[in-house]
């Protein structure tokens, strides 16, 4: 069987003026079989149009925060720092690969404050200074990510429950963004006990999921591992 091809969007470091990645990502896709490849940073549509043609899912990563001109708001003072590269790249990435090509992607943290955001939901660009919710819950914990901080509440009739069949599982939290607005082609898969939003789809595609903690870090808990699962085997398929 062919092993599919897993495009990873890239991380950018503003010190170094460089591309880097964390070895998570890589290893996720791996161990559920898959063959990752760091993505080059650009906006030149026909490197992007080649690069959907060549792969066969993209993970969109987390990292900078997303730039509030995507989703038409003012930045707020408690903004943290945006990629202008990343945001442009993954604009048009996402627009070719997922809404023309239909192909299947997968986005963490980062990636579904983006996806919500170019599909034209809002986001909190700051929670701790914008968001209230109805319990007081920890989203920015502290080192070490790789354990759990919080529980989310995964809706039965979502993809999600019909993979970990549980209405209930542990997540890690590394955020300061978060959906404030939610798509509205985008359905909820799971919230926070806060009531903030952690997991969504698209629905009518091929596979769009994406998560607001991060699973790439907790690759020895069985669901993270099933996510992972689940877009690769969507992404062979799609190979097919």
């Amino acid at each position: 069987m062919r092993i599919p091809i897993i495009g990873v969007t890239p991380l950018w470091d503003d010190e170094r003026d460089s591309l880097w990645m964390l070895p998570d990502y890589m290893e996720s896709i791996t161990n559920a079989g898959g063959l990752p490849i760091m993505l080059p940073l650009s906006s030149d549509e026909a490197i992007i149009e080649q690069i959907c043609r060549s792969v066969d899912g993209v993970l969109f990563t987390g990292g900078h925060d997303v730039s509030p001109s995507l989703y038409n708001k003012e930045t707020s003072a408690d903004c943290g720092l945006v990629c202008k590269g990343r945001d442009s790249m993954e604009t048009i990435l996402f627009s070719k690969f997922v809404g023309i090509m239909n192909k299947p992607a997968l986005g963490i943290c980062r990636g579904i404050q983006l996806i919500n955001s170019l599909l034209g939901g809002t986001l909190y660009q700051d929670l701790p200074s914008q968001f209230c919710g109805r319990i007081p819950i920890n989203h920015w914990q502290a080192p070490h990510h790789n354990a759990p901080s919080h529980s989310v509440i995964i809706d039965r009739g979502s993809p999600l429950h019909k993979l970990v069949k549980s209405e209930r599982i542990e997540v890690n939290s590394s955020h300061h963004q978060a959906i404030c607005e939610l798509s509205p082609e985008l359905d909820c898969m799971a919230i926070a006990e806060d009531g903030l939003i952690e997991a969504v789809y698209m629905p009518g595609r091929r596979f769009v999921w994406a998560v607001q903690w991060h699973p790439e870090l907790t690759l020895y808990d069985e669901n993270s591992r099933m996510l992972f699962d689940a877009f690769i085997c969507a992404c062979h398929r799609a190979s097919d």
